[in-house]
């Protein structure tokens, strides 16, 4: 998706013109997964929220209750996953797509997936979509990163 994204925006841009990314950079295991499942469940709250619109978009019964969120670092992939396990066997009913899901006690749900990057992986896509990195700037604690890449 990421090197689709990227060519689009290349055509998109004339020749010289220029590309400004934010991106968010790998770190360690503990900080991102504490970053991504806080003690005050904010993150919790914001990922439960796609199970009420669901419900309101599709006439959904899931109960947020049933559900636990659960953060998880790939390291393979380099990303950190948002999932809802179910705390209980249920089934829930999603009328607006005439289906009905049934969950095991632990079954998870995948509900987002959040990259992170490295400085040389950020250079290597942006040259596959015709970007080249011209400057990379980082946070003082390197967590953050600012490419700037132009057009070939």
């Amino acid at each position: 998706e990421r090197s689709v994204f990227l060519r689009a925006v290349h055509d998109l841009l004339s020749p010289g013109d220029a590309l400004l990314l934010g991106t968010d950079l790998v770190k360690d295991e503990a900080t991102l997964v504490a970053a991504y499942d806080d003690a005050r469940g904010v993150t919790a709250a914001f990922d439960k929220n796609v199970l009420h619109v669901v419900n309101r978009e599709l006439g959904a019964d899931f109960d947020p209750a049933d559900f636990a969120h659960v953060a998880l670092w790939d390291a393979g992939n380099e990303w950190i996953e948002m999932r809802l396990r179910a705390r209980r066997d249920l089934t829930v009913k999603i009328p607006g797509v005439d289906l009905a899901v049934t969950f095991a006690a632990g079954e998870e749900l995948r509900t987002e997936v959040s990259a992170k990057f490295r400085e040389s992986g950020v250079r290597a896509e942006l040259a596959a979509a015709g970007l080249t990195l011209a400057h990379w700037w980082t946070d003082d604690k390197d967590r953050f990163a600012l490419s700037l890449a132009f057009r070939d």
